[in-house]
């Protein structure tokens, strides 16, 4: 056996190499910047030696198989011209492989992603492992550069065109189990027969290698579109029009994988490498890029940190209270992504009959498209229970409360579950509206009172906000991040009060959209401004989702604990008069489709009506940008200086998580760093002569303008 660091060659009797990647103390596979030497020698000494027939390379790792480049040695870069060079030094590396004559081929377990997934397509054949973990793709797009290392040349002559294009422009991760269908991988195989199955397929190619060979199944419509320039310019030009409408122009790294692909199917395969190089070097330099890279980085130690400093309790069973929407989609990320044992209990069986079926849709599901087994799905479902009584929560480690936002409601949860359920039980409120400390009034045991705010749907919002309370005990705050951990959340711990952090930092941005709309601001200028901000919604039409009744319930307490710079105007309270509560009353301030629910395209007239207001103001964008953001990051800073939330971190990663804050600016933090504290003030005095107190810096801010200080050291 022979060993270069990460790489370790063993040559069987058979002839077949097998190469094992180990990346020492990682504890997953990431190519760093001495792979490319290490894997020269590997390639040179199988390529060399005559008793090797052919190669499989696999990871000595069970948590996979290469999880991508190493992040820090891109962003550690310092011109376009050295980011190029990581990429083409791996684009050669990578050759090497395509170019040998003896076959090799991966056997990928665990995720195959970016530079790893470029390893698998530079190889002559890949299999891959049935576990759920095993997942295939190119997500380079999501870190505002392209697959540099091959990715945009390789995929699209795999699978052909129209297949790569969506798959490489949104950074999708297939799972094994769909990857064979498109021809990403070409088999999978339980894990126990993958080393055997790559084995297999490795002596079969011996003397058979086709660096060519695609996976591609074209009919005649396929081949017209790809296998020819004119066809192929039809597909390119409406990939970029697609891409100009979804992005508003804020991402440059989609229209740059386009261009490569192009080039690279109309000049060759060598000559689209090296352009593929070169707009890679240029993308890692942008501000886009260089943000969304500090998002990643953020976010990994936020999933490392430790908040309190005590172990939490060992969460085994998970009741919830409220078989709503939200009680379950608890339910639902708790028995499926934390794998514990759900009950949730509601009043009636109507409504634990909507419950059950709501997680019975979602085992469904997974079964349909989520490859799980018959097996897993009978197991997964045996792990829920439906009630109405409180007798089979007795044992439960954690209740969440999910009921409806009435202060008298929720002290009686507290009270049932303190005389029903043992006494080490934590109960977690999910209130996005009523103070914690309030809620815990009723509480015998204040301390095992938290708060757990999802936000909806809980399925697919990645952000849980975790609220304590002056005597929320910190085994307590332990053990609901430990939960909301599992359950797949982006986890921020922050201090009681109202709105918490993301509803309060929200607010004021609501709030001003709402005075300009009563100013005669057209709404759908309102919200065409924002999404051409970077917003993935716009607030009219995220008020007609919310509903205005929801939104509504938070600005009362803000008012009372914060004063005048929350007062609103009336808008939502005609609206709310009105019952225009958007998409559940199918009537909102845009028009619905009255039989399907749908939101239409236009606003409704008669909402301006109501407001009792002409449409007519001339205003930019860039202005409604300002007013609207300026007093977002104002109470963002806020929330630093009083200690709701405790680090720049947390409150970019929740603004990003929680609202769609504009990722490619990096959170409100990252945004004033970038403007200058000095200049975000100067703006908001100009506005507070204007429209008053609701735009007065508040003193961290001032002090951070005087002394030019930022939030962050880089």
């Amino acid at each position: 056996m022979a060993n270069q660091n990460a790489f370790s060659v063993e040559v069987r009797n058979d002839g077949v190499a097998i190469v094992t990647l180990d990346v020492p103390g990682e504890s997953m596979n990431v190519l760093n910047a001495s792979f490319a030497d290490e894997a020269y020698a590997v390639l040179d000494q199988v390529e060399n030696d005559p008793k090797v027939k052919a190669s499989v390379f696999i990871s000595g790792k069970d948590s996979g198989f290469i999880a991508g480049a190493d992040v820090k040695m891109l962003q550690a870069t310092t011109s376009a011209g050295g980011a190029a060079h990581i990429a083409r030094v791996g684009q050669l590396t990578f050759q090497k492989m395509a170019d040998s004559k003896k076959p090799i081929i991966a056997a990928i377990h665990g995720p195959a992603l970016g530079g790893g997934y470029e390893l698998a397509l530079a190889c002559h054949g890949r299999v891959a492992s049935d576990s759920r973990k095993t997942v295939v793709g190119l997500p380079e797009v999501m870190l505002g550069v392209l697959p540099g290392s091959g990715g945009t040349q390789r995929l699209p002559r795999l699978i052909g065109l129209q297949q790569a294009l969506p798959l490489i422009l949104q950074g999708k991760q297939v799972k094994a189990f769909k990857g064979v269908k498109k021809g990403m991988v070409d088999k999978v195989v339980p894990k126990e027969q993958l080393l055997d199955t790559a084995i297999e397929m490795a002596l079969g190619m011996v003397g058979k290698v086709d660096p060519n060979r695609s996976a591609a199944k074209k009919d005649i419509k396929d081949r017209l579109l790809e296998d020819n320039p004119i066809g192929r310019k039809v597909v390119f030009d409406q990939a970029r029009k697609m891409v100009k409408a979804q992005t508003k122009g804020n991402y440059p790294a989609p229209l740059a994988i386009i261009d490569c692909i192009e080039y690279g199917l109309n000049n060759g395969l060598e000559k689209g490498l090296v352009y593929e190089s070169k707009r890679f070097g240029e993308l890692a330099m942008t501000k886009v890029a260089r943000n969304l890279m500090r998002v990643f980085f953020t976010d990994q130690e936020l999933a490392r940190h430790d908040f309190t400093g005590s172990k939490g309790a060992d969460i085994q069973q998970v009741g919830v209270l409220g078989g709503g929407l939200m009680g379950a989609g608890i339910g639902t990320v708790s028995l499926f992504n934390a794998k514990k044992s759900v009950i949730i209990k509601d009043r009636d069986e109507k409504g634990i009959g909507n419950a059950n079926q709501h997680i019975k849709d979602a085992a469904d599901k997974k079964l349909k498209f989520q490859g799980i087994t018959e097996q897993e799905h009978r197991e997964l479902l045996s792990k829920y229970q439906g009630v109405i009584e409180y007798e089979p929560l007795k044992d439960c480690d954690i209740i969440v409360e999910a009921v409806f936002e009435n202060l008298e409601l929720k002290h009686q949860m507290i009270q049932d579950v303190e005389a029903n359920c043992k006494d080490d039980v934590v109960f977690a409120t999910n209130t996005s509206s009523l103070p914690l400390k309030d809620i815990a009034a009723a509480a015998k045991r204040p301390e095992q009172v938290v708060a757990m705010h999802y936000f909806s749907p809980v399925e697919k919002m990645p952000l849980l906000e975790i609220v304590k309370h002056d005597k929320t005990a910190d085994w307590v705050v332990s053990t609901a991040v430990d939960l909301g951990r599992a359950q797949g959340k982006k986890v921020i711990v922050v201090k009681d009060g109202a709105g918490f952090y993301v509803n309060r930092m929200l607010f004021p941005y609501a709030n001003e959209i709402a005075w300009m709309a009563m100013e005669g601001v057209p709404l759908d200028q309102l919200d065409k401004a924002m999404v051409k901000a970077g917003f993935p919604v716009g607030p009219i039409s995220l008020l007609d989702e919310v509903g205005v009744d929801v939104a509504g319930k938070v600005q009362p307490n803000l008012l009372a604990q914060f004063g005048e710079r929350f007062e609103a105007p009336d808008m939502s309270q005609k609206l709310l008069d009105a019952n225009r509560l958007g998409r559940k009353t199918k009537k909102g301030m845009y028009l619905y489709d009255q039989e399907t629910g749908k939101k239409l395209k236009e606003i409704d007239p008669a909402v301006y009506t109501l407001l009792g207001v002409e449409p007519n103001k001339k205003i930019s964008d860039a202005e409604i940008r300002r007013r609207s953001l300026l007093p977002l990051l104002n109470e963002a800073v806020r929330c630093l200086e009083d200690g709701t939330i405790t680090s720049p971190r947390d409150g970019d990663l929740g603004a990003i998580f929680g609202i769609g804050f504009i990722p490619f600016s990096g959170g409100p933090f990252r945004m004033i760093d970038a403007m200058g504290a000095g200049a975000v003030v100067n703006s908001l005095q100009r506005y507070e002569e204007l429209y008053g107190m609701r735009f007065t810096p508040c003193d961290m801010l001032l002090d951070y303008a005087r002394n030019a200080k930022t939030f962050y050291e880089s």
